[in-house]
């Protein structure tokens, strides 16, 4: 979706500060609302993809006024409002209101690193042959979905060279709509900064996107 999250190329935000190291986390709370996030996550109630809509939905006027922990913690109410997980009076006031849903799958202390180290795949065997390889130009679609998806605004009806293929990825449109999986491939594809930008910048400079085939002309 086209929201206060999708930045790139946006003008009158200024330049990205690059010259020190960010540090995790500023204040105490931050850290609570990544490890409240990721206990939740870990019930099963929604997805990443689910779990980022939630965040990427809000509207751009609050969403570029928020820090990037507040963002999260507004994604995670709004996650636990939709699963009927929590009611907006227990949020407002953080006291319990009403008996807790049953059967929440819990993440103990003691399992939260070996989940971290390990990750999660979302690579899936294919259900049809890739449309392109290596070396092949494409022309992204030119698509603006009210829900959420991982093309940026900036790389959408442009033209690009595939440079590698990366499989077949979980396709985020349709997981986090609770549509399923929907496992497409997964290509990184090659623009030149002139294509994207315009030809006032560099000729040697290059930007590479990541893409699911469905954002691709057919």
């Amino acid at each position: 979706m086209n929201s206060g999250h999708d930045l790139g190329g946006m003008m009158g935000f200024g330049p990205i500060d690059t010259s020190h190291q960010e540090i995790n986390f500023h204040e105490k709370w931050e850290e609570r609302v990544f490890a409240l996030t990721l206990a939740m996550g870990a019930t099963g109630n929604w997805n990443i993809d689910k779990s980022r809509h939630a965040r990427e939905n809000m509207h751009p006027g609050l969403y570029t006024t928020l820090s990037y922990y507040q963002i999260w913690l507004k994604g995670l109410e709004k996650l636990l409002l939709d699963a009927q997980l929590a009611t907006a009076k227990e949020i407002a006031d953080g006291n319990q209101h009403a008996p807790a849903k049953p059967n929440i799958k819990v993440l103990k202390n003691d399992k939260v690193l070996d989940m971290l180290i390990a990750g999660s795949s979302y690579e899936r065997e294919p259900l049809s042959s890739n449309r392109y390889a290596a070396g092949d130009t494409v022309k992204t679609r030119n698509m603006h979905p009210e829900t959420h998806t991982r093309i940026p605004r900036y790389a959408r009806g442009k033209v690009g060279t595939i440079e590698r293929v990366h499989g077949c990825h979980v396709f985020p449109d349709a997981n986090s709509k609770g549509e399923g999986e929907s496992p497409q491939w997964l290509y990184r594809v090659k623009f030149t900064a002139r294509q994207i930008w315009g030809n006032e910048h560099p000729v040697n400079d290059l930007i590479f996107v990541d893409l699911w085939e469905p954002y691709l002309e057919q």
